[in-house]
């Protein structure tokens, strides 16, 4: 049985991580290196380095802070913002990025998709789709949740899988910051439709919203950011509580 992961998101503007809520309201976090290093020897699976201005400010990735980060931690890492072509992904893996997550680019070139897991395999591309729910639907968000597409979220999830995507980061812009839990209706349905691993977004508040989201929803991975960066919940403590209850954790 593969082993359930707990994942840090470094959410980073200006140089630095930041957390909001609803994707507005930001607050400063701390160092992009100084965390991604405590969370390394903390016991968590993986790392998300997000540059969430990078589209909107029509420019690329952070390349030396991710070499920064890359050389203070022992386990994979995931970098997003601002990559639009091939060349910004090999940049990246160069630079010690293990998987590359692309959200914007892919939805003005789904090509991306497919052309990058043909050349650095798709293992290595994750596509990261940012949905809010308007009432009726879930629409799909870009430009770090700045501009709305006509995308439908569910939809736009089943053909990143198609196109060759090796894992869906799924992030509920709703849910974002709010700490009410993740949204499990979208999720257990996301996970039934797609045979790619799948990583929950939006919404940790507690222990047991992850515990749900692996039992009630039986995604691939969890995703948090403020409940770690301000010591709400240590992730050996979080481990240790999914373990006693049958969820199968890396200690």
């Amino acid at each position: 049985m593969l082993c359930k992961r707990i994942i840090p998101c470094l959410d980073v503007k200006d140089g630095r991580v930041v957390k909001g809520t609803n994707f507005i309201n930001l607050i400063d976090a701390g160092s992009p290196v100084e965390l991604a290093e405590r969370y390394s020897k903390e016991g968590a699976d993986e790392l998300v380095f997000l540059d969430i201005t990078a589209s909107s400010e029509k420019r690329k990735t952070l390349v030396e802070l991710v070499k920064d980060v890359a050389k203070a931690i022992r386990i994979p890492f995931t970098v997003g913002g601002g990559i639009s072509e091939l060349s910004d992904i090999e940049l990246l893996l160069k630079a010690g990025a293990d998987k590359v997550s692309l959200n914007s680019s892919i939805v003005k070139n789904p090509e991306l998709i497919t052309k990058a897991s043909r050349q650095f395999g798709s293992q290595a591309v994750v596509a990261a789709i940012d949905v809010k729910y308007n009432g009726t639907e879930y629409k799909v968000y870009i430009k770090g949740g700045r501009e709305e597409t006509d995308l439908i979220g569910m939809e736009w999830c089943k053909r990143v899988a198609e196109l060759g995507a090796g894992e869906i980061l799924l992030t509920s812009m709703d849910r974002d910051g709010t700490k009410e839990g993740y949204d499990l209706k979208f999720l257990k349905e996301l996970s039934s439709v797609v045979s790619v691993p799948v990583i929950a977004s939006g919404g940790a508040g507690k222990k047991e919203d992850f515990l749900s989201a692996f039992k009630d929803a039986n995604v691939d991975a969890c995703l948090a950011a403020s409940l770690f960066h301000f010591n709400i919940l240590p992730i050996k403590d979080l481990k240790y509580y999914l373990k006693e209850n049958n969820v199968a954790v890396r200690i």
